[in-house]
């Protein structure tokens, strides 16, 4: 099950190995992310498999995609219901497939970033605790729910998105052309994303916008459909040194986010995505998942504060020898071997 634009692209090489390992995919697709930009540009470029079932519920609603889930786990009686992540999706499989008795499987189970007050937080326990199998990118993670008590099977695979990135990051600088269509050199540039719920009200729209305003470097800044509605109606102005542009494909994302002097985001995928790229991160919320990031020297935490958001553009750096995280780029084929062996009888 897949909705929005980071589930798409761990969709990609686990469809992969699924198939070379000889298991059927079904792809249920909620419709949680439904502009095209944000969804279609994805099966397109990254070579996924249509969804059979396109809910088009163009609605973030739990209880309303647990609902039309259920029909197509009641027709395909599937042997797994495999869930990605953290987002209203992620916990509307885990719903669904418990109310079908189906056994379920989380990618990227464990994750915790000790923050109760974000939605995806709570979506992350909530999953975990329904889950038979809890495929996590980590040893951290695999003990984070041995000391929670989760009663699933915890098998540690390494992170998916680490798959696609290793694979598909030189196909996207050498098929891309953003930075030239934007008159950009390599390492002369930051990326912005910023998209989480929270970040798109006031005050802390109002605040980040002030530090990013004072950057006095060019930022490129696809814009997420939330954002662009929450910036236009306050009436935000980010400067003239932003250049806005339409939600990227991924491959386009990938070269601008591989190339950037430095990445500012709220996005738990981008952290990891710029530390593999070898390019530092300011993350702007308190707390993050991906805590490793942090600890390795890679990832600065500002939350909302322009302060410590201008000083951490201004100093960050990645470590001289950044420590691997989260596995060698064979979570796929370890997840695929997984749900292959203990797939009911």
């Amino acid at each position: 099950m897949v909705g929005n634009r980071p589930q798409f692209i761990k969709a990609a090489p686990t469809s992969v190995a699924l198939r070379e390992r000889g298991l059927d995919e079904v792809v249920l697709h909620t419709g949680q992310h439904y502009d095209p930009e944000l969804s279609q540009v994805f099966f397109e470029e990254l070579g996924l498999e249509e969804s059979r079932y396109a809910l088009d519920l163009r609605s973030a609603d739990t209880e309303e995609m647990r609902a039309a889930i259920a029909g197509p786990l009641r027709d395909e009686q599937p042997d797994w219901v495999l869930v990605y992540g953290d987002t209203n999706s992620t916990l509307a499989g885990a719903l669904a497939a418990a109310d079908a008795g189906v056994p379920l499987a989380h990618v990227e189970a464990g994750l915790r970033s000790g923050d109760l007050s974000m939605p995806e937080e709570r979506n992350r326990i909530e999953t975990d605790r329904l889950a038979q199998l809890l495929l996590t990118p980590d040893e951290r993670s695999r003990e984070q729910l041995a000391s929670e008590g989760v009663p699933g099977r915890a098998e540690v695979v390494g992170d998916v998105m680490a798959d696609a990135c290793y694979r598909l990051a030189p196909v996207a600088r050498e098929r891309s052309r953003a930075l030239q269509d934007l008159g950009l050199e390599p390492s002369g540039y930051l990326l912005l994303t910023l998209h989480r719920e929270a970040n798109t009200r006031q005050p802390r729209l109002g605040r980040i916008a002030e530090g990013i305003r004072r950057i006095e470097e060019a930022i490129v800044f696809p814009v997420h459909p939330r954002t662009r509605a929450a910036l236009d109606a306050e009436g935000i102005d980010l400067g003239p040194r932003v250049l806005r542009r339409p939600p990227l494909g991924y491959l386009d994302l990938t070269a601008l986010a591989s190339q950037a002097r430095l990445v500012l985001t709220d996005s738990g995928g981008l952290q990891k995505e710029a530390y593999w790229h070898g390019v530092p991160c300011v993350t702007l919320r308190p707390s993050t998942e991906w805590v490793d990031t942090v600890e390795a020297g890679g990832n600065v935490l500002v939350d909302d504060d322009p302060e410590r958001l201008l000083a951490a553009v201004a100093s960050a750096r990645m470590p001289a020898e950044p420590p691997q995280l989260y596995g060698d780029g064979r979570a796929a084929a370890r997840i695929a071997e997984a749900l292959y062996t203990l797939r009911p009888a």
